[in-house]
């Protein structure tokens, strides 16, 4: 697709947002269902485009991705008239007799550019947000999930109005080009280096972004909890979709007598998740491209495999791996896996942990295994992340009354349910006063009554 048709695109979706064709709510209701009704008939067509980009099994996909934009459609139906009523706001007795409100109204043209590997969920999730509170919308699917993105290109047309909300396919040349025109407001998943492109190409329009950047999210364990249910806990949201996920625990951190306990207790859960062989498991996943295989399989050199640690370039295999041994300034320590390698750091304590935590850029998500209440509490004091999970690891992502989103390196901006709708809506204020003579000293009370009287002569006069 050339620039100019992309251009033309744009063009398109907006002069159908300054037609008014996406503000009535009767639209926007409208586009919700189609959303509901893509998904559920045409459930399959998404199940095997999954499968064939990244090894997905159905019941990870209806799991991690349909079921998830189906509740936040709910959500969104359910909620959309309360949140575009007005909001009342109460004034200062010196702005009285007079009323004030807010006022929640669409942006206008919103790009989202959406992640491989939750190419349904990190998709949807932003545009459901955007229909809701009236936008037009620009879609662009990953090419890293070409499967998937073709299913959208073909069958968004049917379900969505085409005249405010349209796909567009390709690579980087047609994100630059997208990125080249003016949005309202840009919504992105996906790598801190490509986000600081986006931000910067955005600069450029003063269009504000959203940017969902993951990062090194931690999990700390401490033997105050039954070791064998968090280790269950940990081992899936680890290793599901092969370790792909932004929220997913990037390491643990441990004394030496909970490692020692804690990681057998992963490997026999990883049994119970995927079998004694993962690469035969239906419901292991596959690494997306054999580029992040081979920079997978070269941080694992940074440590020792206490279990796992098998791989298999031709099929883009790499077993559940924890590892051991890992040093503090490795390679496998300074940058986010977004695989299925789980380095282990031995700390002294809860102390020690959060001194490391906090030394470091602000994760994403941040896991405690704790039932001390000491311990939780010093986390929440001592750290700073989008999410934290105590005694759960990754599903906090899929409460939708939870605001969703990153802080510092790992990201800015919110959505999930009503948190999206306000991200991507502009919340106009107003103030309505009657229009009549008035003393000033009401208005201004600092106001002298020598001033009072000479605005009440100046207003004789005008009179």
């Amino acid at each position: 697709m050339t620039s100019e048709q992309i251009a033309g695109i744009v063009a398109e979706r907006r002069e159908a947002f300054s037609a008014g064709i996406t503000k009535p709510l009767a639209w926007r209701r409208e586009q919700l269902t189609g959303i509901r009704r893509m998904l559920t008939e045409h459930g399959a067509e998404f199940e095997a485009a999954l499968a064939a980009d990244l090894h997905r099994s159905p019941t990870e996909t209806q799991l991690a991705d349909i079921n998830v934009i189906l509740a936040e459609v709910s959500h969104a139906l359910k909620n959309l008239k309360s949140w575009t009523t007005p909001k009342r706001v109460s004034l200062p007795l010196a702005l009285q007799p007079g009323r004030g409100w807010v006022i929640r109204e669409p942006l206008g043209v919103v790009l989202v550019i959406a992640p491989w590997n939750y190419p349904i969920q990190l998709l949807l999730g932003p545009v459901v947000a955007a229909l809701a509170a009236g936008n037009a919308v620009v879609m662009k699917p990953s090419e890293l999930a070409p499967a998937t993105s073709a299913v959208f290109a073909r069958l968004v047309p049917d379900y969505l109005d085409a005249r405010a909300v349209s796909v567009v396919e390709g690579a980087v040349p047609e994100t630059t080009a997208l990125l080249e025109q003016r949005f309202d407001h840009i919504f992105y998943t996906g790598g801190a280096r490509v986000g600081r492109i986006v931000a910067a190409a955005a600069a450029k329009h003063l269009t504000p972004v959203t940017l969902e950047l993951g990062g090194k999210s931690p999990v700390y364990v401490d033997d105050s909890v039954d070791l064998e249910a968090a280790a269950k806990r940990i081992a899936w949201g680890k290793f599901l979709n092969a370790g792909q996920t932004c929220v997913a625990p990037d390491y643990l951190m441990a004394t030496r007598e909970v490692i020692d306990r804690v990681v057998p207790l992963i490997d026999a859960a990883v049994h119970e998740l995927y079998g004694s062989d993962p690469q035969a498991s239906g419901d292991y996943a596959r690494i997306v491209s054999p580029a992040r295989f081979e920079a997978l399989t070269a941080l694992m050199r940074d440590g020792t495999a206490a279990s796992g640690g098998q791989t298999d370039a031709a099929d883009k295999y790499i077993a559940p791996t924890v590892l051991t041994d890992v040093a503090d300034g490795s390679r496998i320590m300074g940058e986010e896996i977004f695989g299925p390698i789980l380095p282990v750091i031995e700390v002294t304590g809860a102390d020690d942990a959060i001194r490391r935590i906090a030394a470091g850029d602000k994760p994403l998500s941040l896991y405690v295994f704790s039932n001390d209440d000491r311990v939780r509490k010093a986390f929440l004091r001592g750290t700073s992340s989008g999410a934290v999970g105590l005694n759960a690891a990754l599903i906090q992502q899929t409460v939708i009354g939870l605001p969703f989103g990153g802080v510092g390196e790992s990201g800015m901006g919110r959505y999930r349910g009503e948190a999206g709708f306000t991200t991507l809506s502009n919340e106009k204020a107003v103030l309505s006063k009657p229009l009549k003579p008035e003393s000033m000293t009401m208005i201004f009370p600092p106001y002298t009554k020598r001033v009072d009287s000479f605005a009440r002569g100046l207003l004789r006069r005008l009179s």
